[in-house]
């Protein structure tokens, strides 16, 4: 993750644009980033953040 924001709410903003314009699924953003999905919904969920699948955005 170090090519993407430190801070949570600018990290959510960040995936959030990602999934909205280049990705499909969480899977695909991750295997890009080289991250595990279970540790990245982890963490953002220890940021306050929730993964929604319905709409693909962390809120």
């Amino acid at each position: 993750m170090e090519t993407m924001p430190k801070d949570p709410v600018m990290l959510m903003s960040f995936i959030n644009m990602k999934m909205r314009d280049e990705y499909r699924t969480l899977e695909d953003f991750c295997m890009a980033y080289s991250l595990d999905k279970t540790r990245l919904i982890a963490e953002m969920e220890n940021a306050g953040f929730s993964w929604l699948p319905s709409v693909r955005q962390f809120r």
